[in-house]
């Protein structure tokens, strides 16, 4: 079982427009609401690669209600701390040309009476899954210290955790020594106010990863080649080329390969190039995190691993008779 943690979900309204005429009333051809939310997100490509999860999150208000439903169609099972603060929302633009504009509201605001709920029933449901993922930004600074809180059970428990978050609590999730850390580029250097803008920059930052006894990294950037580490040995990642319409969620696809990878005991070449299909896969499309096998196989034999620096021995262990 998988475990993964939202701290900040968010209802997503679409609403999709043959043309935009600025200044002027539009009225929409069609408006679904949608589940959105790191963590969630997650869970539902999960569900499509067939990982049992489950998605703990917040929820409060109008719109927690409806994001419930949402849930209950995408078939996510989740379990939840009620809040008194509305979830968020967002709107999402979309044009008949497919361009995409996302108008987000404010953050709900999480009581310290409702963070330590969520940080009591974490602990119990972390010692009955096998990985938990810690995913998306933290709702208000009394939550920040969940995620910390969360890893550092994780390794008391001896369960694998995988981070990917930003914003004020991600140097504690860091130095808390998660199992397996993703960021984007952009939002490390905002977060830690740290440049990483050369080659050399970004495995600095690696091996500062590894000295905190994280064992496996990975640090993308867009369409960008993106790079990773297992221990201390370092890789250089091209995805395939695709024609992004929407990369939101990307990263979200990218880190369910990695679950997928490692609760399947795949070797890092591997799951590395799975996690790259996904996520390149997710930026061909409007919808978040829905892709399947036969999509994701399509694309991992362009995914390319180059390492970079000393290479790992290979040891040939056939027997000799």
């Amino acid at each position: 079982m998988i475990l993964t943690v939202t701290l900040n979900p968010l209802l997503e309204r679409r609403l999709f427009f043959n043309s935009i005429q600025l200044g002027k009333t539009n009225r929409c051809s069609k408006e679904i609401f949608y589940a959105g939310g790191k963590g969630i997100n997650v869970s539902r490509q999960l569900n499509y690669l067939d990982v049992k999860n489950s998605a703990f999150t917040f929820l409060g208000g109008n719109n927690g209600k409806v994001l419930r439903h949402c849930l209950v169609q995408d078939k996510i099972d989740f379990s939840i701390v009620s809040t008194k603060s509305e979830t968020r929302m967002a709107d999402l633009i979309i044009e008949k040309n497919q361009r995409v504009s996302t108008f987000f509201g404010k953050n709900s605001e999480i009581t310290i009476d409702e963070a330590n709920e969520m940080k009591s029933k974490l602990e119990k449901m972390i010692q009955n899954c096998s990985i938990v993922v810690f995913s998306g930004s933290s709702a208000s600074s009394s939550t920040d210290y969940i995620f910390p809180f969360g890893i550092e059970m994780a390794n008391k428990h001896d369960k694998i955790s995988i981070v990917d978050t930003y914003g004020a609590h991600l140097q504690n999730c860091i130095d808390a020594g998660p199992t397996v850390i993703h960021n984007n580029v952009d939002e490390v250097e905002k977060s830690l106010g740290i440049s990483l803008e050369s080659e050399d920059e970004k495995i600095q930052f690696l091996n500062d990863l590894y000295s905190k006894k994280i064992r496996l990294a990975f640090l993308t950037d867009g369409a960008n080649p993106f790079y990773a580490s297992k221990f201390d040995f370092h890789y250089k990642v091209e995805s395939p080329f695709v024609n992004v319409v929407d990369a939101t969620g990307s990263g979200d696809a990218f880190v369910a390969g990695i679950v997928y990878g490692l609760e399947n005991s795949l070797v890092f070449d591997e799951f590395i190039k799975i996690a790259a299909a996904l996520g390149a896969v997710n930026a061909t499309k409007l919808e978040t995190c829905g892709i399947s096998f036969d999509e994701m196989n399509k694309y991992i034999d362009g995914v390319k691993n180059f390492p970079i620096g000393k290479k790992m021995k290979l040891i040939d262990d056939t027997p000799n008779y």
